[in-house]
């Protein structure tokens, strides 16, 4: 954990969940390394909740570093790697030669059927604290430079990112009299779908505090031309900041929202300015990054580079921040590199399955000019993919097809999907009048005007109704649903979005459609026939989409234009021949406890008459 002490958020909780589903490791890591657990958003709909820890940095070094040394048939070589041994290409696969495994600073080599490389922000690293620079990948660790210079002579598109973390503080010198007090959940809620509970009592939780930036602060800034960009972005006002600790035993405290690359000097009367840190002495001064990455466009949804053949990329590379993003892409990358030596299909999550799949589609569609934060806007299923159904939803799929996750966690899985759905179709079958409703649950306001009989899933679709209350009221039906209080949660949340899901489904599937028609990867978009403009040319060749899908989501890609390419595709013989559907993936998409048959019906461009649309559109089955 390089930069600040904690995992999760709005947004980010998804993407832990996630990984987790997948069987990644930094769940069930900070279940037992957490030493203050908060689910933030709780005053919206569970689909939108952002589970979010404190870690403590020690304990998740020691768990983490256990869990990897541990690992069955995995070897530890700690080094640095300099360069990349390269051969020439596979044919009938894009990419000017292939990696075969690595040079290390020694000059030892590493030989390998496929690299994953996440180099954070090591890349021609360069910190920045005031007017002062120089090369590091980090306080202390030096930047990869022969790296980066092997990447750039390959050919590929480089460009720069700038990140920041803030000074670190003593603890002892802060004053909390007079801060807010921010205390943590009870109970926790883990990350992982794997642990009933997490490692730390509740009252054994560590409080967050919270204090804000004043107006002086401000003009310490502007005074001496160091411009945070917080502050240009929101001027005159104060900006919360966050006092979160580093550890039960650590006297380090980590501020929230003050990073900044002041001189060490200044950075002290920011600190002083703000309440509470009048006395605080600063440990460490906050200091700003520069680095290389590499435009995502330039990568399959698998992360496999189009450039160079088996080399993947993961993480901060690829232009994102974030310690959840990067576990996303890595496990991505990680199944797929491992996948491809095995000559198996990729592995591709779409953005209607997960939080990770909006995350790699906006990369390698859009690409990315600033740091790629995950936030719940972008994703546009919400409701369908939520915190609660992440394993419904990828758990299977990382069994079947990607080898990745445990026969535990496998059958644990198996055994919540089965309850649900026996869960709900036991509540669906208990239906009473409006008014034997009534006597059983007095204070519930149901409407009058409900057509009779309602169901017991219809009455926990009520803000106060849960599978316990139902349970009193029927315990002869109920009672062992909610001895299960994971699976009456979830059959709440379950009711609680089921018109959502069900009313997604039909948009879900007509993405699902555009992304079954993938695009010939040798497609050379200047040299084709067809009705497309320069701008729109450079774009498909910027982007390279993979399937029409994609093409839709690009920024200045018309309808005409994605009818014009589909045209071209379809009535050019040698390319129509390798047009394949995607993996199937989606066998385990919300809603399917709702209804066994797909409703929707795709509207066709009136440019195809049906024969044609029959022969074009690669139908996948739902």
């Amino acid at each position: 954990m390089s930069c600040n002490p904690s995992f999760g958020g709005i947004g980010k909780g998804h993407l832990m969940r996630e990984v987790d589903a997948l069987d990644g490791l930094c769940g069930r890591v900070c279940d037992r390394s957490g030493i203050h657990y908060k689910v933030l958003n709780r005053c919206k709909g569970p689909a939108v909740w952002g589970l979010r820890a404190q870690i403590d940095r020690g304990l998740y070094k020691e768990n983490m570093q256990k869990e990897i040394l541990n690992t069955p048939l995995l070897t530890v070589r700690e080094a640095s790697v300099e360069d990349l041994i390269l051969t020439e290409p596979e044919s009938g696969r894009p990419g000017k030669c292939q990696v075969t495994g690595v040079i290390l600073g020694d000059g030892s080599t590493v030989h390998a059927g496929s690299v994953v490389l996440t180099t954070g922000t090591f890349l021609r690293g360069m910190i920045h604290i005031g007017l002062e620079m120089h090369p590091a990948g980090r306080l202390g660790d030096q930047p990869a430079i022969g790296l980066a210079q092997t990447l750039e002579k390959l050919g590929f598109a480089v460009g720069r990112l700038k990140t920041g973390t803030p000074p670190r503080l003593a603890k002892d010198t802060i004053d909390f009299s007079g801060l807010q007090e921010h205390g943590a959940d009870n109970p926790p809620v883990p990350f992982s779908f794997l642990n009933d509970a997490v490692w730390i009592k509740p009252e054994g939780q560590l409080p967050c505090y919270l204090t804000r930036t004043t107006l002086k602060a401000q003009q310490i800034i502007y005074d001496n031309l160091h411009l945070n960009n917080h502050v240009l972005r929101f001027p005159n006002r104060q900006h919360q900041v966050w006092l979160e600790p580093e550890g039960l035993e650590s006297n380090i405290i980590y501020p929230q929202g003050m990073s900044m690359t002041l001189p060490p000097e200044l950075q002290e009367q920011v600190i002083k300015s703000v309440p509470g840190l009048e006395k605080a002495k600063m440990i460490q001064p906050g200091y700003g990054v520069q680095y290389d990455f590499l435009d995502p466009r330039q990568l399959t949804a698998s992360l496999e580079s189009r450039l160079v053949q088996r080399l993947f990329f993961a993480g901060q590379i690829n232009g994102t921040t974030g310690y959840e993003e990067a576990a996303a892409q890595g496990v991505i990358a990680g199944i797929n590199a491992c996948l491809r030596v095995h000559g198996k299909p990729p592995f591709v999550v779409s953005r209607t399955e997960g939080y990770i799949g909006v995350l790699i589609d906006d990369l390698t569609t859009l690409g990315t000019s600033e740091p790629y934060r995950m936030f719940t806007s972008r994703v546009e299923f919400r409701m369908s993919l939520r915190p609660d159904n992440a394993d419904a939803r990828l758990t299977h799929r990382g069994f079947e097809e990607a080898g990745c996750v445990s026969q535990q966690r496998y059958d644990q899985a198996v055994k919540m999907r089965a309850a649900l759905e026996d869960g709900i179709a036991t509540l669906k079958s208990l239906q009473f009048s409006i008014s034997k409703w009534s006597q059983l649950l007095p204070e519930v306001p149901i409407s009058s005007s409900r057509r009779s009989p309602v169901s017991a899933f219809d009455i926990l679709q009520y803000q106060d109704i849960s599978v316990e209350v139902l349970a009193k009221a029927i315990p002869e039906y109920l009672d062992k649903l909610a001895q299960w209080r994971q699976l009456a949660e979830r059959l709440k949340i379950e009711a609680t979005y089921e018109w959502c899901v069900v009313n997604q489904q039909q948009e879900i599937e007509e993405v699902r459609r555009d992304e079954a028609l993938q695009l010939p990867e040798d497609i050379d978009y200047f040299a084709i026939d067809a009705s497309l403009s320069t701008e729109v040319r450079e774009k498909l060749d910027s982007s390279r989409p993979q399937t029409i899908g994609a093409v839709s989501r690009i920024p200045g890609i018309t309808p005409a234009a994605i009818v014009n390419l589909l045209r071209f595709v379809k009535t050019s013989h040698q390319k129509t021949e390798k047009l394949k559907p995607l993996p199937q993936s989606g066998k385990y998409l919300p809603g399917k406890m709702y209804s066994e048959k797909a409703t929707s019906q795709r509207g066709t461009s009136a440019e195809f008459s049906e024969e044609e649309t029959q022969s074009t559109f690669v139908k996948t089955p739902f």
